[in-house]
């Protein structure tokens, strides 16, 4: 079987594969045989000529087809390698990922022999192959590639009893099979980046456009722009480089451990650890006095340590790790379960404190621990994965760019046809320059600056974010933003603070409301504040949850770092904690065992519905007491205890954790605030304004999640929250009060969702996992609450599924895999709330970008324009025809440009566009430890803000390349027409003719990307795509009305011409039908950019962006100045022969009503087809439907 099946997070499927020899090679073979034939049957029959010319048209198609194997991964299997079924004739395969995880990949497959085990005297053959950094391994039972395993699903049990490595072999055997522990990717050089960027398809086309060029003597022109592009891509490869520099900079710390292997301890270095390995570890610091980082994930076995994790999960609380020696042996260990007992690789240990009583003494006074994972597959190296590999970069030149370049491609062809058929016509024609304006016709089409003109667009965004402090990895998501259609947010730490507020005790004397003098609350309650929890000292300060400090605070007592609590006034007595259990979150309750004046105590605290279980009198008002301040949106603790009998400390100390936390005494209900930020609610209001649904997804509890959600403007209609019947069959819809409940049936939903907001806990989606329901359900839900990480993935996946545009905001790496998943990832890190509180501060940076564009061009505005060249220099550069030799007539004493000169000043633009690196002007590198490593957009602000800037950036880019395809498009066919029809004419443009009318079309081009967003986001949506009927009816609509300009103004022109004969391929010299072709040209260009220029409500419109607005009255009276003849002098320079009154008055005349037709047309159209929320629930039953079928097949 030549295919199978892995259906794992990473891998689909693998294909197997054999590399064919070389000779027998597809682009090899078949072409030996056609050079062959050309050599024996074409050279001798035609004149050399021409047949110089067929071989240059097979050497173009033997290069394409070698670039098509390293564009498509499919063509290169199909070309150089060949399916096998037998795996061990197999020595490569294809990997087909998983959705949404990147690009199809071939990689080597390998064979190793494994040394004989003691039962069998046979080698084992293993056979592998390695993606991503990751080991996949075939299996003979599975009869498939399954992931390489680590010894991380133990039982407890077993894990105590390890004591490492035991024998030399048994070290090499796992130094096979797991390799060493190190991230090792080759960094790659500055000269395979740029290989692969001059791969692009882009590219190599641009390549052969300056090789036509060249041909037809434009050889100023073209060696500038293939400087430019060499020096464009090569910025972009630079930055590239910086990137995975920075990268690579993240390595396995070299510190040296204490390992147990062979029966003694000796000493290790970090890169050296195996899994299975038994260490030693504790702080360590470098010699310059910095903490060491954990080198693995490993299981403590003995011994306690405080760690700070912020590097993964950007949460600077210190975490308590301790060791797994209280659970039950038989239980099976789970890393995402079991945080609380495994030290990560990457964060650093704070304190420690060993365990003297384990059988297993340590030398340097260590905690115990077993080595789970090395490399990539630590819980850091799985971070490092997700940046490097996860999803596929998006670039300027998608898919959308390539079709609308095809539609152009396909009237060019069509022109280039006519040209090569009325050409062949006439004999006396030079076959070599005829096929030369057919190429130049097609190549014309596209205008090499594309993908800088998109850049640019993006460029100007991604500066204009970064001012605001708002950075971007991934620059061409910019555009997506615009399309986000559902925005989701992470509710703690985003739309609330995390600062908490302790606002008293409740639940008490059975009265509702709450307490909040603490002289007036039970002891015991207040003994239970005061040491329950998971404070810790660090360097002389107490660091831990906000939560805990607000309380301990608000009941006024001091916690001491020998672990004794005592009240601040007063003569209470101290309380001293003898044993922590800590907070799980699959338990969602923590412990501790107390002494207070010689008496033992168990407090425990924790989620209201799991103390309930475990009280022995349940309070007749707790669940309505928690449930009411959960519907205020308070986080609701319920605090319990029970007295123990006399015993020895270590007798405490080895209580197990079921004993501790059952039969317990209620003592109340804690209850915290969790203001929300002072801009989410304003913020959210204006996102559900500006046509984007919301959606919230957290980790706490339903109804505090469901209290926020309305008041963000969330939820606006009644909340039903999905939950276990009552009655203990199926699931049900309850409302928050309780007044209603309807039966869950997944069918209904959509229905239920008209009415309702809907609302769904972590442990639903996992029933909705089992039964099939997720396509059917998650669509139609407002709020998610107590969700685990990897279900927030699940959530974006699905959105993405049903084809929704998906924003998520979040903190924090707990939402890596959701910010990576969605379109547009926000990651927030707390840093400081935006300075200018509420105005349209957008303004004010605004305007400072405009005064420093503005001081960059105050030089004469030609020579600025000149400079402003970045963009379509499309009338100075396709040649219409004409020779770019007679740049020799540009007279000294005017100050205009060359093309060359020209090109220099645009290449110089472009440059400082781009190099804009120390002026704070560019998006500065970001680090790992920044949440930002693990999402596309990075804010530094504590609120929700900075995705109405993005989308605001967004659409404000979306919109400027759509009119940029626009113009480009219209500008494209009319080039194409003139280049074939009036080629066959005769007329061709003047070398000072074309640098003008490219002179102004770089300006305008220059100017739209400048055009600035609006302050506030509009419930109009922008096109998200090129190919819509209103794109399409426009661009048409308007050529037509051009094309009907045009050829009516060279009919009236040609009625003034005496009959003379115009050589096709003779030098240009002027004539009327060339004034007038070239004077209409320039006026349907101004038009083409007045017209199709898109303003409000996204941009600024025409008359408030300043330089646009002049830039079009400049062409204006340029054209009236060249019109109407007032300058003799400029119109000879120009060589532009007199009009004659009467067609000078029509001219005028004929172009005001092109633009007053053009206008109106666009108008209309807009009017018709105004952007609007992609339809997705179509969608969604589709896709439903289909698994449906899936299933039942």
């Amino acid at each position: 079987m030549s295919r199978f099946l892995v259906e794992g997070k990473v891998v689909e499927s693998v294909d197997l594969l054999k590399k064919r020899h070389w000779p027998w090679r597809l682009d090899v073979w078949p072409f030996a045989i056609i050079y062959v034939v050309w050599l024996t049957t074409i050279v001798p029959s035609i004149d050399i000529g021409d047949a110089a010319i067929v071989l240059g048209g097979l050497v173009a198609l033997h290069i394409l087809v070698w670039l098509f194997t390293a564009w498509f991964v499919d063509f290169k299997c199909f070309v150089k390698y060949s399916k096998v079924n037998d795996i061990h004739q197999a020595d490569a395969c294809k990997i087909t990922p998983a959705k949404f995880s990147g690009s199809k990949e071939v990689v080597a497959l390998h064979f190793r022999k494994l040394p004989a085990g003691s039962s069998s005297s046979v080698d084992l053959e293993e056979i592998y192959f390695e993606f991503r950094k990751q080991c996949f391994i075939y299996s003979r039972e599975k009869e498939t590639f399954c992931k390489l395993t680590y010894p991380t699903k133990e039982t407890v049990g077993r894990y105590l009893k390890s004591t490492g490595h035991g024998s030399e072999a048994k070290v090499v055997a796992a130094t096979e099979k797991w390799g060493r522990n190190a991230f090792d990717y080759p960094q790659p050089t500055f000269q395979k980046l740029m290989k692969e960027h001059c791969m692009e398809p882009f590219f190599v086309f641009q390549v052969f456009c300056v090789g036509l060029w060249c041909l037809d003597e434009y050889w100023y022109y073209s060696l500038f722009t293939l400087f430019m592009l060499f020096m464009f891509e090569s910025t972009m490869a630079k930055s590239r480089l910086k990137t995975l520099t920075e990268l690579r900079r993240v390595r396995v710390d070299g510190q040296t451990l204490m390992a147990y292997r062979c029966g003694k301890w000796v000493k290790l270095t970090g890169t050296d650890l195996l899994p299975g390995d038994v260490v030693s570890i504790g702080r360590s610091s470098g010699p310059n006095g910095e903490d060491k980082s954990v080198p693995a994930d490993m299981l403590i076995l003995a011994g306690n340590a405080i760690v700070n994790e912020a590097i993964l999960t950007g949460e600077s609380t210190p975490q308590w790790k301790v060791s797994i020696m209280g659970r039950g042996t038989e239980e099976k260990l789970s890393i995402k379960r079991d945080k609380s007992h495994v030290l990560f690789g990457g964060t650093k240990i704070l304190q420690h404190t060993p365990d003297k009583t384990f059988p297993l003494k340590t030398p340097d006074g260590g905690c115990i621990a077993v080595v789970l994972r090395t490399g990539f597959e630590t819980s850091q190296g799985k971070l490092m994965r997700t940046i490097l590999f996860s999803t596929e970069r998006v670039t300027a030149n998608s898919w959308e760019s390539g079709l609308f370049i095809l539609f152009l491609v396909i009237f060019a062809v069509i022109a280039a046809g006519y040209v090569l058929k009325k050409g062949l016509e006439d004999p006396t024609r030079s076959k070599y320059k005829l096929l030369l304006s057919c190429s130049l016709i097609i190549t014309s089409v596209i205008p090499p600056e594309l993908p800088m003109e998109l850049s640019i667009a993006v460029n100007t965004s991604l500066i204009a974010l970064a001012r605001r402090g708002i950075f971007c990895t991934e620059p061409f998501r910019i555009p997506f933003a615009g399309k986000v259609d559902i925005c989701c947010f992470d509710k703690t730490g985003t739309l609330t603070s995390d600062d908490m507020e302790f606002c008293g005790v409740g639940g008490l004397t059975g009265n509702v409301d709450l307490e909040s003098d603490m002289s007036k609350v039970p002891l015991r309650t207040v003994e239970i504040l005061a040491s329950c929890h998971a404070l810790v000292f660090v360097d002389n300060k107490l660091v831990g949850d906000p939560l805990e400090k607000a309380a301990l605070k608000g009941i006024d007592w001091s916690y001491k770092s020998d672990e004794k609590a005592m009240p601040k006034k007063g003569s209470g007595n101290a309380v001293q904690i003898v044993q922590r259990h800590h907070f799980a979150s699959h338990l969602k309750r923590m412990a501790v065992v107390v002494r207070t004046q010689e008496e033992f105590f168990a407090f425990v605290k924790g989620a209201p519905e799991t103390i309930q279980d475990r009280l022995l009198d349940l309070p007749s008002s707790y669940v309505e007491t928690y449930k009411k301040y959960t519907r205020q949106g308070s986080r609701v603790l319920a605090l319990a205890f029970k007295s123990l009998p006399d015993m020895t400390v270590s007798e405490a100390r080895s209580l197990d954790r079921d004993i501790v936390e059952s039969g317990l005494t209620f003592a109340g209900f804690v209850v915290f605030n969790c203001p929300i930020r002072a801009d989410s609610a304003t913020v959210l209001s204006e996102l559900r304004g500006s046509s984007h649904d919301l959606v919230m997804i957290t980790g706490d509890q339903a109804l505090t999640a469901c209290h926020v959600a309305s008041q963000v403007h969330i939820i606006s209609k009644p909340a039903l929250i999905l939950g276990p019947a009552r009655n203990g069959d199926g699931h049900e819809w309850i409302s928050p009060d309780e007044t209603e409940t309807i039966r869950y049936s997944e069918k209904e939903v959509e229905a239920l969702s008209e009415t309702y907001d809907l609302c769904i806990g972590g442990d639903c989606i996992g029933m909705l996992q089992q039964t099939s329901a997720v396509l059917r359900v998650i669509p139609y839900v407002k709020v998610f609450a107590r969700v685990a990480p990897e279900q927030k993935e699940l959530i974006m996946t699905t959105f993405k599924m049903v084809g929704r545009m998906t924003l998520m905001c979040g903190d924090g790496t707990n939402d890596v895999g959701a910010l990576k998943q969605a379109h547009v990832g926000v990651a927030l890190l707390n840093a400081i709330p935006p300075s200018q509180s509420g105005n349209p501060s957008s303004e004010t940076s605004k305007d400072e970008s405009t005064k420093s564009i503005k001081s960059k061009k105050s030089k004469p505005t030609l020579e600025a324009t000149g400079k402003a060249l970045v963009l379509n220099g499309e009338g100075s550069s396709k040649g219409r025809g004409s020779s770019r030799s007679d740049a020799t007539n540009i007279s000294p004493g005017n100050r205009h440009l060359s093309p060359a000169e020209i090109q220099r000043q645009k290449l110089k633009k472009m440059m400082d566009e781009l190099n804009e690196e120390g002026d704070g002007r560019s998006a500065p590198i970001v680090k790992l430890g920044d949440a930002s490593m693990a999402s596309p957009f990075t804010a530094k602000h504590a609120s929700v803000a900075p995705t109405m800037d993005i989308i605001r950036q967004g659409r404000s880019t979306l919109v400027t390349t759509l009119q940029m395809f626009k113009i480009l498009g219209l500008n494209c066919l009319a080039t194409a027409y003139v280049l074939s029809v009036m080629y066959l004419d005769g007329v061709k443009l003047g070398d000072v003719q074309a640098t003008i009318s490219g002179v102004f079309t770089a300006a305008f081009f220059l100017f739209i990307s400048h055009a600035r967003p609006l302050p506030t986001l509009s419930a109009a949506r922008p096109h998200p795509n090129i190919f819509c009927s209103y794109v399409f009816l426009s661009l048409m609509g308007q050529f037509a009305i051009h094309l009907f300009f045009l050829i009516s103004s060279v009919n009236e022109a040609e009625k003034y011409m005496p009959e003379e004969c115009i050589e096709p391929d003779s030098n240009f010299h002027p004539n009327l039908v060339n004034t007038v072709s070239y004077m209409v040209n320039m006026m349907l260009q101004v038009a083409t950019f007045a017209v199709n220029y898109m303003g409000h409500p996204f941009n600024q419109s025409i008359s408030e962006n300043k330089p646009f607005l002049f830039a079009l009255l400049g062409a204006v009276g340029f054209f009236t100045i060249i019109t109407s003849d007032l300058f003799r002098d400029l119109n000879d320079w120009l060589k532009l022969v007199p009009l004659p009154v009467g067609l000078r008055n029509k001219l005028m005349v004929w172009a005001f009503l092109m633009f007053l037709c053009c206008y109106s047309w666009e108008r209309i159209l807009r009017w018709i087809f105004p952007g609007k929320i992609p339809a997705w629930k179509n969608r969604q039953r589709l896709a439903a439907d289909n698994l449906e079928k899936k299933k039942h097949a």
